[in-house]
């Protein structure tokens, strides 16, 4: 499956969870629900990978996690704020870096509208 189709079925997803849930709800809370949702449609997900940061050439572990990894392909950062800020961009972009991934989703539940909510970031 090509990375265009995976982000598609991945966001059609996230819309399944938020359209059922809504906005308002904890992180954690669609964290899981949208692990779920992905596991039910056949991806491999896994949640909270543990991302250690290479310094000086020593892999060094930092406390970074990746909310979820599906198909060991794309990066998904899931957010329940106000209003995504560059900082939730930058994390994503610094998690695709660490990992040698190339796609991320961040993504905003606590939108009215989850399209306003998610954002494709390419390294």
């Amino acid at each position: 499956m090509n990375l265009n189709s995976l982000t598609y079925d991945i966001i059609g997803c996230a819309y399944k969870v938020h359209s059922q849930l809504g906005p308002g709800l904890l992180e954690s809370t669609y964290e899981v629900c949208l692990e779920y949702e992905l596991s039910k449609n056949g991806f491999s997900v896994a949640r909270q990978v543990a991302l250690p940061v290479v310094y000086d050439e020593i892999k060094l572990e930092a406390g970074y996690r990746i909310d979820l990894m599906v198909n060991d392909t794309i990066i998904i950062e899931i957010k329940s704020v106000d209003a995504l800020a560059a900082i939730h961009t930058a994390q994503v972009l610094t998690y695709l870096k660490l990992s040698n991934k190339k796609l991320g989703l961040l993504i905003n539940f606590n939108e009215t509208d989850l399209k306003k909510g998610i954002k494709r970031l390419v390294l």
